[in-house]
Formats: C-alpha cells, structure tokens, sequence
C-alpha cells in the first residue's frame, strides 16, 4: 500500500484506532503523514514500535499518540472516527483544542441522542429535536464550521485487504469534499463528493438496521429473493424515515445509500449482518455484544429508528420487526412470517 511520493505534505489526524479509523489511516497515507489518535499508551507504543495493529501493516507515515492536545495542534485536516455513543464525549474532550480553521470530517456511521438514556427509550416517541448527526453534534460542541462525513460502502475487511472500493465525503463545503479527496485518493480509493450531508449521514447510520435484518435472514439459511425484498423495502423506510428528518431522497439513490445498503447488507464482513446472523443462529443479543470485538452499530439504530418513527408516524415494518426481536426477545421465524404477510400495495413511493 505505499507510495513513492506524498501528494501533501501536511499532517492528517485520525481519531479512533478501531477498525475503520486504522483503515483509513492507511488510505491516507498513501498522501501523506498521519497522526494516529489511540486512548491506550499500550496501543501508541505498539503502533510507533511495530508499525502493526490489527493484523494490519501500518505505513510508516503513521505515528500514534495520546493526546487529543498534540493532534489538534498538528493537523489542521482531522477525521473523528468513534462510536456515536461515545462521539459527543470525545467531542467535548477534542473541543477546546479546536479552532476555526480545523476541517473535521467525520466516519462514524450513527446517531447521537440528546438528554435522554437508551434506557429511556422504550415506550417513547423521539422528536427531531433529540436525535443529532455527527456533523450537527461537532457544530453543537465545537467551534468549527467547516465539516463532513465520510459515507458511501466502507467495509474495513476490504479496505485493509487493499480491495478496490470508493466513498463519498458529504459536505456543504465544496472545500472539504476537495481536501478529503487529495488526502484518500488512490488507484484503489475512489472519493465521490455530494452536497447532501444529512441525507449522506442518515443513509449510512439507517442502513445499519437492515444489515442486521439481512443477516437474521442469511442466518436462518434464507435465499436472495426474501433478502432482496428486505433490503428493498429497508430502503424505503430508510428514505421515508430521512425525508422525514429533513433529507432529500437523493443521497439514498446513490453510494452513500443503495451503495452502502447493498454492501453492508450482503457481507459476512460486515458487522452488522454477523451481529444478524448470529441473533438468527440461537445467541443472545447480551453474548453477542459481548464477544464481538467491534459495535455494530445498527443495534442501537433500530431503536432509535423505531422511536423516530412512532413520532413521525410513519409506516415501518422491517424496523418494527427487527426492533421486537432484537430488544423484546420475539420469536424471529415468527417475525419473518410477519413481514413476508405485510400488506405492501406499492413498490415504490419515494421518487
């Protein structure tokens, strides 16, 4: 994965070295120096000693630390890539390191909920107002304007496989889309821009809950045509359930949304189908979560999806389905039964 010359010489910061955050690391330095952020002092030393994490060999233009301060003052060009559950905190912690001129672009696939425990949750509608993107959570907890996301199929096995793959960078900032690009650009590395950043960010967290779904099929050794249903009229939900929020549909026609929603879905790459396939194989949601070594994010997403709902009022039964065997222990052959008799009248309703 190394390149003979650096496109740019400045240094890129990456927050999160998981999965994806590791991965993407990698891509970018192909271009150029990269400041690998990692909580563990463990993992820093590792990292900056071995050049090895993961399983993966890590270029040697990347360097890991552990202080949020360093990063901040280093690069100006910085990519926050953590769980949504933990996005806000470690925004606040990042915040008064950051200055105008920062750009963030943002690669966690998820939702913030504002004043109110997943705990909380069930039995409750959520208004608009309580759920927040990645990029609305940097602008609530940070001075910086200048902000993206990092959308599109993203499969951290691939990428790390050196497999060619592309994404989008969703922004309202034809800047960002342009900086995000000269930094991940390469023959195996296609970066596609978009203006529409809240249907890019919606796109990739609702997608999620699908995969899951998608999975629980694969599990019970279900073929492609009920799999296909899924995950066509996941879309849907996906697309109504974004309009509603404030999105246009067209960020969900493209990468950010059927691109990823394909990928995420058919993949025993990706976590969130393993997380359904297990769940369809007999395991406990508790064990499962327990013993995977990364968040699958759509768990949380189903409720939170499922909750948007109520409060829209809208019509979702893939998510319905998926939130009463994921979080009310419904019997999942009885719950395919249930969609497979759902009665759909239209097959498409949101172009």
């Amino acid at each position: 994965m190394e390149s003979s010359a650096k496109k740019e010489t400045e240094i890129v910061g990456v927050i999160g070295a998981g999965s994806f955050g590791t991965a993407i690391s990698n891509l970018i330095a192909l271009n150029t120096e990269v400041l690998l952020f990692t909580r563990q002092p463990e993992l820093v030393e590792k990292i900056n000693n071995t050049h090895q994490h993961l399983g993966l060999i890590l270029s040697p233009h990347i360097r890991a630390t552990n202080d949020l301060k360093e990063l901040a003052e280093t690069c100006r060009l910085i990519f926050p890539i953590v769980p949504s559950g933990s996005f806000r905190d470690m925004m606040k912690t990042l915040a008064p390191h950051l200055r105008p001129y920062h750009i963030l672009i943002h690669g966690t696939k998820g939702l913030d909920i504002t004043g109110i425990g997943e705990e909380e949750l069930d039995g409750k509608s959520i208004s608009r107002k309580r759920v927040h993107t990645m990029s609305e959570v940097i602008r609530q907890e940070s001075v910086v304007v200048r902000i993206g996301c990092l959308s599109g199929p993203n499969l951290s096995a691939e990428i790390m496989e050196g497999q060619p793959t592309a994404t989008v960078i969703g922004s309202k900032f034809s800047e960002v889309i342009k900086k995000g690009r000269r930094v991940l650009d390469s023959p195996q590395f296609d970066v596609f821009g978009t203006y529409e950043i809240l249907g890019a960010e919606l796109a990739g967290a609702l997608k999620n809950s699908i995969a899951i779904g998608s999975g629980i099929l694969g599990g019970l050794g279900l073929g492609k045509n009920i799999q296909a249903m899924l995950i066509t009229r996941g879309l849907m939900e996906m697309v109504n359930l974004g309009k509603a929020m404030g999105a246009s549909s067209k960020a969900f026609i493209g990468m950010a949304g059927i691109g990823d929603l394909v990928a995420t879905a058919t993949s025993t790459k990706s976590r969130n189908y393993t997380f359904g396939t297990r769940l369809a194989k007999g395991e406990s949601v508790d064990d499962i979560r327990a013993t995977m070594p990364e968040l699958a994010e759509g768990i949380r997403t189903i409720k939170i999806m499922k909750h948007l709902a109520k409060h829209y009022k809208l019509h979702v039964p893939i998510t319905e389905m998926l939130y009463a065997v994921v979080f009310q222990g419904f019997e999942v052959e009885r719950a395919i039964k249930y969609l497979m008799n759902y009665p759909y009248d239209v097959d498409v309703d949101f172009l």
